[in-house]
């Protein structure tokens, strides 16, 4: 019996593992499949992300992320979930003063982090997969993915975003531990056209 899989990807920590790399247009089944092996059944995939709002610095950040969900949403096994985006302006300490301190323009995504643990533990309990896939880095998903290991005896894999930076308390509870190399992401990009029921649409510009 073919093992079945739901993937969790964290998308801003995905996003900013990968921002700098030319492979941002990317198809989110497309690289949980390729990180699996061939017999595995990846039965859902499930995206966490919140809605941008433009900075001084980048005010076609929404534009962007808004024609990246329309693709997502072509995808039939694939649901969003959403945070939070915050901006805030706060006054921060310099490190080599004068001045002491400068306000500073201050983007954070709140809530991905529990609703992908929320899903995760739901769908374990519920006897949803076989083999949990989360896409991220962050650490603080270290106690749900030891529940999943522990109480509900799955499997649970990490995919690192970022190579460079992996997570030792991650890496240490997942039953499988593979970093998302620029190769799979190479091999895992939309198609730079696609049509949805609105029409057709392209990758954004910079993308």
């Amino acid at each position: 019996m073919a093992t079945r899989v739901i993937a969790y990807i964290d998308g801003f920590n995905l996003y900013y593992g990968i921002r700098n790399t030319p492979y941002r247009w990317l198809d989110p089944g497309a690289l949980a499949r390729g990180l699996l092996r061939p017999e595995d059944d990846l039965v859902h995939v499930r995206y966490f992300t919140a809605r941008m709002r433009g900075t001084p610095g980048d005010p076609g950040a929404p534009l962007r992320q808004q024609v990246y969900l329309r693709a997502l949403r072509t995808l039939p096994n694939l649901t969003i979930h959403w945070g939070h985006f915050l901006i805030s302006e706060p006054y921060m300490p310099v490190k080599n003063p004068p001045p002491r301190f400068i306000q500073v323009i201050k983007t954070e995504e709140k809530g991905s982090d529990v609703n992908l643990a929320t899903h995760l533990l739901t769908d374990g309990f519920l006897d949803s997969y076989d083999l949990a896939l989360v896409v991220s880095n962050d650490s603080d998903l270290c106690p749900p993915l030891e529940m999943v290991r522990n109480q509900l005896h799955k499997q649970a894999g990490v995919a690192n975003p970022h190579p460079g930076t992996p997570s030792k308390s991650l890496k240490k509870l997942a039953s499988f531990y593979k970093p998302v190399r620029a190769g799979l992401l190479a091999a895992s990009q939309f198609p730079e056209s696609m049509v949805d029921a609105a029409g057709q649409f392209t990758r954004p510009a910079g993308w």
